[in-house]
């Protein structure tokens, strides 16, 4: 069954995009060039889709447009190819987000997955060691959380797919990649098989580290639940999220958390 994200918005492929529908506000799409992506890539010069991805920020219903504002949260999404970089899965090229001036804090993001499937790569640090490693297997409608300060990037589980996700972040959301450019790359590649099949490999400019391949976890304490897409729960309470964009909100959860 197709996953309904809760506003008029469709991914399109021919060209890659985005399509808005009746009621809907947004840009028109950014498109990620294979040359934007290669020095995070393992082999720099890996072949591939291009254009990697697109990607559109600042959407929903126009209703609500303002509302978003005003609480300094931005809805956002991204469509990739499908196919390999290389003999890489398609990815972008990992960030983190920089301190937001209205908070003093980096922003979490909060992913949902429309189409396709997905690993939603984390580690705690985008220096030289990494701490803990987190590649969190989602399918539509699974909802994962990035906490505030890690590096992180959206990977595709199934390279005969195009993928589809929204993201729900802070207005000043920021991304920085030196430090992962620095490195090549995330502290694991995820790769492609003759098969088709995912397995992964290290990045050696990291110092070692163990990577945890799961599903998403438990994330009720955040006050996500199964009650429908991430846009319609924030429709029907507005303030449910606003520990995204303020995450000093619930500090305690961060110092416990895993992903």
């Amino acid at each position: 069954m197709k996953f309904d994200p809760g506003f008029a918005i469709e991914a399109t492929s021919n060209p890659l995009g985005f399509r808005y529908g009746e009621g809907a506000f947004g840009p028109p799409p950014e498109m990620r060039s294979l040359a934007a992506i290669r020095p995070a890539l393992r082999d720099p010069q890996s072949t591939g889709p291009d254009p990697v991805y697109a990607i559109v920020m600042d959407i929903g219903k126009s209703a609500h447009h303002q509302e978003l504002q005003r609480r300094k949260l931005l809805f956002g999404a991204v469509t990739y190819a499908a196919g390999r970089l290389g003999s890489e899965v398609v990815r972008s090229q990992g960030h983190v987000h920089r301190v937001s001036s209205h908070s003093g804090w980096m922003a979490p993001e909060v992913y949902e997955i429309w189409s396709g499937e997905a690993f939603v790569y984390m580690q705690e640090s985008a220096g030289e060691d990494p701490g803990r490693c987190f590649a969190i297997h989602a399918k539509p409608g699974d909802i994962v959380i990035v906490p505030p300060g890690w590096s992180h990037c959206g990977m595709s589980a199934d390279p005969a797919q195009q993928l589809t996700f929204g993201a729900l972040c802070d207005r000043e959301y920021g991304f920085v990649y030196d430090e992962v450019r620095k490195r090549r790359g995330m502290a694991w590649y995820a790769m492609v098989d003759a098969n088709g099949k995912v397995y992964w490999e290290p990045n050696e400019c990291y110092k070692r580290s163990e990577l945890t391949v799961r599903r998403p976890g438990d994330y009720s304490a955040f006050r996500i639940d199964g009650s429908g897409p991430l846009y319609a729960q924030f429709e029907k309470d507005f303030e449910k999220f606003q520990w995204v964009s303020n995450p000093g909100l619930v500090a305690e959860l961060w110092r416990s958390f895993t992903p």
